[in-house]
């Protein structure tokens, strides 16, 4: 059974977490992909403007989330997936930033996931091609970052999870790290070989992939069960705008600028039976604060949409 989840971002508050769960629940969501990135922005970690919320010890930070994780269990909502706050690198820092990434936010950011009794966490590789030269070195660098992380994975029997990724070059786009399903398969495979455990599965986004011309059927049927999480939103091929499948078509025409019809098919090859989470909170923003409820149920209609398509009524 395929089911379908949204980020929190956007929807879930602080002040009053159960709200935004229960808003999710009747617009038709089971499921939530939490949004830990949100609580330290890639915006101020790329500027080595760290916050002070990861120094809360492990026992304010589970208090601090206790309300929303009751909130989830009150409305029916189970938190399936959580992204790590990122970059966990940032070339050029200072030392001192990224010992803090490395040491206070992801061990964190793990005993969150744990406490939150999500089973995935999704992490972004680093990107350092322009830096180090290869794409090979790089992948060393993201698997330190991964053997840090690991062995609490294991323990916790959480999947930490790469994403395809894009990489920004003036007003040109390449191909960040993990846009090589072949390549993450055989990565995955040893890594969890190594550990004895699956501590390493793919988040297959699908507005990078979009931006890259990626093959949707072909990428996620190499990738097979490795395929854990997924990033699910829509753009016109040219900006990162995570906005709502179907959005946007080629020209004045009717075809998608998505190929969600491979999005489906791949799915079903590899018979899928996760949680089609979408990543559309800045789509949430757009409209009318009034409107939330209805985009939000517009979109679960959507992922009851692809999940027919994927178990094939």
């Amino acid at each position: 059974m395929v089911d379908i989840g949204v980020q929190t971002k956007n929807i879930v508050n602080d002040s009053h977490p159960e709200e935004g769960f229960a808003m999710m629940k009747r617009a038709g969501f089971s499921c939530a992909d939490f949004s830990l990135n949100d609580y330290l922005m890639n915006t101020s970690i790329y500027q080595s403007e760290l916050n002070s919320f990861f120094d809360k010890s492990l026992q304010e930070l589970k208090e601090f989330f206790t309300p929303h994780k009751m909130g989830a269990e009150a409305a029916g909502i189970k938190i399936n997936q959580l992204h790590m706050p990122y970059p966990m690198y940032v070339p050029g820092a200072d030392q001192k930033v990224n010992d803090y990434l490395w040491e206070q936010v992801a061990p964190k950011s793990m005993v969150v996931c744990g406490f939150l009794e999500c089973k995935y966490i999704v992490i972004h590789g680093f990107k350092l091609v322009q830096f180090i030269g290869t794409e090979d070195a790089e992948w060393k660098e993201t698997e330190k970052f991964i053997d840090s992380i690991a062995p609490c994975a294991k323990k916790m029997g959480i999947t930490i999870c790469i994403e395809n990724l894009y990489n920004g070059r003036g007003s040109h786009l390449t191909e960040g790290p993990c846009c090589d399903a072949r390549k993450a398969v055989a990565r995955i495979d040893r890594i969890n070989e190594k550990y004895g455990a699956e501590v390493l599965g793919f988040c297959f986004d699908t507005g990078h992939a979009n931006l890259m011309g990626i093959d949707f059927e072909h990428f996620i049927t190499i990738l097979g069960k490795r395929l854990k999480v997924l990033h699910i939103h829509d753009n016109d091929g040219v900006g990162d705008l995570h906005q709502i499948p179907f959005t946007f078509s080629r020209g004045r025409g009717n075809s998608s600028s998505t190929d969600w019809d491979g999005f489906i098919r791949g799915l079903k090859n590899i018979d899928f039976d996760g949680v089609l989470s979408f990543e559309t909170a800045p789509a949430l923003s757009v409209f009318p604060e009034i409107m939330k409820q209805e985009v939000l149920k517009f979109i679960a209609n959507i992922g009851a949409y692809f999940a027919g398509g994927v178990q094939g009524f």
